[in-house]
């Protein structure tokens, strides 16, 4: 061993034969979780002084938590006893940083992003950061007091930007599972700091040989304007790295940049040379080489990438480091492949023990013949990222990231099938393998281990049979084809898209008879497929220009001694003494105009921007409640509206979105007012929400759980998490567990409590989000004080949730609830959309009013013979009625209590869609309806029926006419109904025709 120098410097050398055994065992394999007894330190000389003796103990105990067992020297020849496991590794990076350098260890994030549309999987460490770096984190939550962090966090890199799902299996690097380590600095320590730990871990912890690593660091890039980062390179020199190890890049690939926009910086690789001998092989550094790889990036985020494409400095430097964990155990266990480590050798092990070949070999490329090493190496990924994905609430499915993993898991199965010729069910039973290498980690695999079983199987045996179904529809559709001609593609990609049938699979089918696809083609679907996805959810929306802060405004607000906004007005509301619910308004001083990404004093009128006020009564869309809308007046100006079209939360300022109808100025006196219909309409969804929360785990079980949900004035959506199905019984019984809530008329009891004292509530219902300190608590019908008491369990009789939003002082309001719609999103997901109050009751009316048309034909059924023709009219005629109902249901909900309907709906006939007005009509007697349904073919239909209290003013033909000319249509009908046609080409034109008209007679 080399002998130690430097003073403080952590150096690994045998355990001292003084020490007991005790702390020889904490000096070999990290702390103990069991206090170690201090009786064998007894028969010490007691030479030193109390105080010295302390320091000394103090000393050893930080050598003892920081040490990595001896013999886990880096070296080309070291044996595989010395290794040290991938566990320890990981365990040795934490403690480094928690204990000897002040970082807050924090649990990995969900490998599903949250807040974050743009991404399908958490594929990075820095993801569940991104608020700190962009300066949107609110200033009470835990997330912005980080100053310095580590972690080992999930990631999954499979569709979208990073994408290395058909790299893997190839290779023996590629995954789409794997851990990153990380450090961060929030505003805190740079440059110097960052890279003096990184090395101090890697030679003096780890004992990675100095002449094996190689640095790298920007080089500057003169399009930018950016000249070379000298401060990185000087600091590595400073650290004893020769200069021959210190190499500049370009921007390419020292440059890290978040995205398109936003926060960037110059990044120092760490690469190993796998090889070493004393040769210099800095050559091969970025070259791709599989004998030299990048194991560590430490990135400088002091820039922001504006929209112009332009850099602005931070307001505050960043530090974000990423060593993916797979990489370093292979450094530190010698061997050149990730998956000859401790990490895969299990679940490989496993695989041969399940499917009986041969044994895994680590051949690549032509070598591995069959490919049977590639399909070991496939099979090991990937129920690795399904053990992972399932857990935290990906489950394979049709769209998104349930897309991605649904593909992932048929390359699975498709190897073990048709390349390792295992049995049905292998995959499965390899689940208890991954949950012993990733357990100790990650705990919350153990806890899912058998739901994660259950998933892989059912969906492995439904893929096994779209297999074959796929195969017939190749063999009828070569059968039936011209010879010398390509397979159709709108073929190729039915089966692709709708069976999920793998491309690859597609082509070696056709290969064996002789045929060909035409790829340019079946591209182009691939990429209209792609363009359509992008302007779906998935992709995001863009976030509007008035209300989403940038990091600069931000930094520049906090500069200024802007203070946050004053949003707990929105909490101060009373019941009356009939009853009634009394909404006072705010008064608040304009302290700060936003447009166009840039405060402003001043905002002219006719514009539209952003009002950031000192106060506020408005509640901003959070926590799945959508946000306020109203009005305000300045004061002195009663006459003068400034409608509120939306309102958000960006780093603890509540923004106004609003069109100056006059010029607004910075120091404005004005008076804010809250729509009290619609919000006394979301309070009630919310509430309602947490009930049918409570209910839901009530019926089916405490491992019921929240995977999201969303409340508008309209209706409350619900996702959670079930084993099974959920039959109409059961959700009857949870309708019936809120009804009783409801007749009770239970307080709703809301106060603030520190944080770390409500996560100790027994039962507590909290979804993934991060929450202010002090936090708000819900509880219905038990005080928060008693919830609170120690060892209570009150909370699990009721709903106890964190919560944010605005809800009812009282259950009874509510009034009643009705699930109006239940269905699976995917495996294992359930969602269901209710409504309450007078929807309710309206619900409960459509239904039993279809249930009431069934059974009559139900009744005519039974009461003759009838032929399949008739047979199949009435199927049809059902098939109306339930569509009609259905439709019908929604545009209610969509229109509560308008006095005029005009919407588009999809609808297969124009009689569909006159039922359709039917239902509305006789739902809500007071309301003219007129809806438009647009065709395949280019036709749009037109339905409308006028309430008799317009009548003779009002006429339902004219309307009709008035609609259909505009699309160069015809109609007709009475003064009650009517109907006709048109062209798609003026649909928007007759929308606004229909409304015109409406207007006019109304």
């Amino acid at each position: 061993m080399r002998p130690r120098s430097g003073r403080g410097r952590l150096r690994l050398r045998p355990p001292p034969q003084h020490l007991p055994a005790v702390a020889v065992r904490r000096y070999l394999v990290g702390p103990s979780r069991r206090r170690p007894s201090a009786r064998p330190f007894r028969k010490a000389p007691r030479r030193l002084p109390p105080s010295a003796t302390m320091a000394a103990a103090g000393r050893l105990r930080r050598r003892l938590l920081l040490a990595v067992p001896w013999g886990w020297r880096c070296s080309p020849h070291r044996g595989g006893a010395g290794c040290p496991p991938a566990g320890q590794v990981r365990a040795a990076f934490l403690r480094f940083f928690q204990e000897r350098h002040g970082h807050r260890r924090l649990p990995s994030a969900p490998v599903r992003p949250r807040g974050d549309p743009r991404l399908l999987f958490v594929n990075a460490g820095m993801n569940q950061f991104k608020p700190i770096f962009l300066g949107t984190a609110h200033p009470r939550s835990e997330l912005a007091q980080h100053r310095r962090v580590v972690n080992s966090q999930k990631c999954v890199r499979a569709g979208g930007k990073h994408n290395d799902l058909e790299d893997v299996g190839r290779d023996t690097y590629h995954h789409t599972f794997f851990e990153m380590l990380g450090n961060w600095s929030f505003g805190d320590y740079f440059k110097e700091e960052a890279c003096s730990m990184a090395w101090e871990l890697l030679t003096e912890v780890y004992e990675i040989p100095r002449d094996r690593l190689y640095v790298t660091y920007f080089g500057g890039d003169s399009s930018l304007g950016l000249s070379a980062d000298e401060e990185c390179r000087d600091i590595w020199l400073r650290l004893g790295v020769p200069a021959s190890h210190v190499l500049p890049f370009p921007w390419k690939d020292n440059f890290w940049e978040m995205g398109d926009t936003g926060p960037c910086g110059p990044c120092t690789e760490i690469h190993y040379d796998h090889v070493g001998g004393g040769r210099n092989a800095a050559a091969l550094v970025n070259q791709g080489s599989p004998d030299v790889v990048e194991i560590w990036n430490l990135v400088f985020m002091q820039y922001s990438r504006e929209v112009e494409g332009n850099l602005l400095p931070l307001p505050q430097h960043h530090v974000d480091t990423g060593m993916g964990l797979e990489r370093l155990v292979t450094v530190l266990q010698n061997k050149r492949s990730n998956y000859d480590t401790d990490l895969f050798t299990p679940i490989l092990d496993a695989i041969h023990k399940g499917c009986g070949g041969p044994r895994y070999q680590g051949l690549v490329g032509d070598a591995d013949v069959g490919r049977v090493n590639m399909a070991y190496r496939v099979v090991a990924d990937h129920v690795r990222t399904l053990c992972v994905c399932i857990t935290d609430g990906v489950y394979p499915g049709l769209s998104g990231a349930e897309l991605v993993l649904r593909r992932i898991l048929r390359r699975a199965v498709r190897f073990c099938s048709e390349v390792l010729h295992a049995p049905p069910g292998l995959l499965a039973s390899l689940v208890p393998t991954v949950v012993e290498v990733l357990g100790d980690a990650y705990p919350e695999l153990t806890k899912n281990a058998d739901q994660i079983m259950d998933i892989i199987n059912e969906n492995e045996a439904a893929f096994l049979s779209s297999l074959e179904r796929g195969r017939r529809i190749i063999e009828r559709t070569v059968q039936q084809m011209e010879p010398s001609t390509n397979f159709p593609t709108e073929v190729a990609w039915s089966l692709y898209g709708n069976l999920g049938f793998p491309l690859d699979l597609i082509d070696l089918m056709l290969e064996e008879k002789g045929i060909s696809l035409d790829s340019a083609a079946f591209n182009k679907l691939v990429l209209e497929d792609a363009k359509r996805k992008a302007g779906g959810p998935q992709a995001g929306q863009l976030e509007d220009a008035n209300t989403h802060l940038d990091v600069h405004s931000l930094a520049q607000l906090r500069s200024s001694n802007v203070p946050a906004t004053d949003d707990s007005p929105k909490y101060a509301y009373t019941l009356g003494q009939h009853g009634q619910y009394e909404f006072s308004p705010c008064q608040a001083t304009v302290l700060m105009l936003y447009r166009d990404q840039s405060l402003q004093k001043e905002v002219g009128a006719g514009q539209r921007c952003g009002v950031i006020l000192d106060r506020t009564n408005f509640y901003a869309e959070q926590g799945g409640q959508a946000c306020d809308q109203g009005y305000m007046i300045r004061l002195g100006q009663q006459d003068i509206l400034f409608p509120v079209e939306s309102v958000r939360l960006c780093g603890g300022y509540v923004i106004h979105e609003v069109t100056a109808v006059e010029t607004l100025h910075a120091g404005d006196q004005v008076q804010l007012f809250v729509d009290e219909a619609q919000r006394l309409a979301c309070m009630t969804n919310h509430t309602a929400t947490h009930l049918l929360n409570f209910a839901l785990r009530h019926v089916l079980g405490d491992n019921t759980e929240q995977r999201g949900s969303h409340v508008t004035a309209e209706r409350l959506r619900f996702d959670f998490d079930t084993k099974g199905p959920v039959t109409v019984e059961q959700l009857q019984q949870v309708e019936q567990v809120v009804q009783d809530v409801i007749k009770r008329n239970e307080v709703v009891h809301m106060a603030e409590v520190p944080l770390t004292l409500a996560r100790r509530v027994q039962g507590l219902r909290a979804v993934d989000e991060g929450y202010p300190d002090p936090v708000r608590i819900v509880s219905l019908g038990v005080p928060v004080e008693s919830v609170l008491t120690r060892d209570s369990e009150a909370a699990m009789q009721t709903s106890v949730e964190l919560c944010c939003g605005t809800h009812l002082l009282q259950t009874g309001a509510m009034e009643d609830l009705a699930i109006i719609s239940e269905r699976q999103l995917v495996k294992g997901i359930s969602r269901v959309i209710a409504v309450t109050g007078r929807q309710a009751k309206q619900a409960r009316e459509v239904g039993q009013c279809l249930a009431m048309e069934v059974d009559s034909l139900s009744l005519r059924m039974k009461q003759r013979s009838t032929s399949i023709p008739e047979m199949q009219k009435l199927s049809k005629e059902v098939g109306q009625l339930t569509k009609a109902e259905e439709k019908a249901q929604s545009l209610l909900a969509k229109h509560c209590n308008q006095p005029v309907i005009i919407d588009t709906v999809p609808a297969d006939s124009l009689s569909i869609l006159m039922k359709v007005v039917n239902q509305l009509c006789d739902k809500s007697p007071g309301t003219s309806v007129l809806l438009l349904s647009p065709q395949v073919s280019g036709e749009v239909l037109c339905a409308c029926q006028v309430s008799k209290n317009c009548l003779p003013m009002f006429s339902a033909a004219d309307w009709a006419v008035a609609v259909c000319t505009q699309m160069e249509g015809k109609a007709g009908g009475s003064p009650v109904v009517a109907k006709g046609s048109g062209s798609a080409k003026g649909m928007q034109g007759a929308l606004t025709t229909a409304l015109e008209f409406a207007q006019s007679k109304l």
